[in-house]
């Protein structure tokens, strides 16, 4: 009698899955520089970096945050770029896994058809994260849902009660967003300084 199947791994269930996202054409027509999905997931690791989409650098170097703004991501988490790229420590998974192309007032969003076709799918497949970054509109449109605030200021301001739930709303770190950082002082001042303790608390836990 044959036996029955056993259910597949989470690691090699997520690996797989990975594969189709990195595989993925499907909006190839509606890409300037072509696809290029550009994510990190591993089973091991609890924090979720869930940002817009990947920016020229990145498309071309495959790293996601490969550019200023991910130096100040990293800063603002208290890690080194060796532990942000360690797939066993950090998922990365932007809401649009390929460069948009560009429109009158700088990158154009995320491409739909990402969210459509693979964010549950990997949410469903990762396991429980300790921690999601929701960094942007679109990150926290998912992430919160009805959740969040009318804006972008309303949604971080309101961070410890939707840190309670395991996620906190974060500015965008692209240098385009000086302006509402100096306008926002409370998120370096206050939200940052909480953000480096959990991501530290997460990533080395007290035995």
């Amino acid at each position: 009698m044959p036996q029955p199947r056993r259910p597949a791994e989470p690691a090699r269930s997520l690996a797989s899955l990975a594969a189709e996202v990195r595989a993925c054409t499907h909006c190839a027509a509606d890409l300037p520089l072509g696809p290029r999905p550009v994510i990190q997931v591993g089973s091991r690791a609890r924090i979720l970096v869930a940002g817009q989409a990947p920016g020229t650098r990145v498309h071309a170097s495959g790293l996601p945050f490969d550019d200023p703004s991910g130096d100040l991501l990293r800063h603002w988490m208290g890690i080194d770029r060796k532990v942000f790229y360690d797939p066993g420590r950090i998922n990365i998974i932007p809401m649009g896994f390929c460069y948009p192309g560009r429109g009158g007032g700088g990158d154009l969003p995320p491409h739909p058809a990402c969210r459509a076709l693979w964010h549950d799918r990997l949410m469903a497949t990762l396991p429980k994260q300790a921690l999601i970054l929701a960094i942007g509109a679109y990150a926290q449109a998912y992430h919160l849902g009805p959740a969040r605030g009318r804006t972008l200021a309303d949604t971080v301001q309101n961070w410890r009660s939707h840190l309670a739930n395991g996620i906190l709303p974060m500015p965008h770190p692209s240098p385009r967003n000086r302006l509402w950082l100096k306008r926002n002082r409370f998120f370096e001042e206050e939200v940052v300084p909480v953000l480096q303790q959990k991501v530290a608390s997460v990533l080395y836990p007290s035995p």
